[in-house]
């Protein structure tokens, strides 16, 4: 019973955990046309002397690929600790994602209560960021249930995570107890040992025959 329960918790941590792939994936693309188009307008502004380009670091477009690299590893380490069970594994990857939990939570409550947010920000050389700012406004409603979605897949695998820690642990417990009775378990028939003495052969003899050879010594020495 406690290893079906696993297996399926393992199952239903690796979807949940999935979800956290598919989203670091599509950054990571559109990460990568980012880098293409500011590549490009990097060519055509050092060819054109009447607008230079701005040849600063774009920090969105690095800033959007860590993200979506760091989501795919944490996928990859959820999927382990699922697969090994490990505890250790389980509780690196519960603490990672309470992290990005509250790191999201700091992000989200400073973009609703502070009008000026965008303030604290440097300034974006490739314009990238007001460009998907825009696309996000345009899409808010997509975004917004996309939000939601990784929240929720989020929160989903830590609870799943520690269950199947715990659930884990239980069942070792339980297996080592077990182990401990195994030496006390004796077979039905136990086979004695034989020995053996190699040498002459002596000849017991009893009370009765001792005084029988005593009686014929006298006749046979006459």
């Amino acid at each position: 019973m406690g290893s079906t329960a696993m297996t399926l918790l393992r199952s239903i941590l690796k979807m949940v955990n999935s979800v956290m792939a598919v989203v670091g994936i599509a950054m990571i693309f559109y990460g990568l046309w980012m880098v293409r188009i500011w590549q490009r307008d990097m060519e055509e502004s050092s060819s054109s002397s009447t607008h230079p380009y701005d040849s600063a670091a774009p920090w969105f477009i690095y800033t959007f690929l860590s993200i979506g690299i760091t989501l795919c590893l944490i996928t990859c380490l959820g999927h382990i600790s699922a697969e090994s069970s490990n505890t250790f594994c389980l509780s690196c990857y519960t603490v990672i994602i309470s992290i990005i939990l509250l790191i999201e939570t700091a992000v989200a409550a400073d973009i609703l209560l502070n009008s000026d947010w965008e303030k604290d920000l440097p300034e974006d050389p490739t314009e990238r960021f007001h460009d998907f700012k825009n696309f996000v406004n345009s899409n808010f409603d997509v975004f917004k249930w996309i939000g939601v979605l990784i929240l929720l897949a989020q929160g989903l695998s830590i609870l799943l995570a520690m269950a199947l820690k715990v659930l884990g642990q239980n069942y070792r417990s339980s297996y080592d107890s077990e182990d401990e009775y195994l030496p006390a378990r004796l077979p039905l028939i136990k086979e004695q040992p034989h020995s053996y003495a190699v040498g002459d052969p002596v000849l017991a003899f009893g009370d009765d025959a001792w005084k029988v050879m005593m009686k014929a010594e006298p006749n046979t020495c006459r």
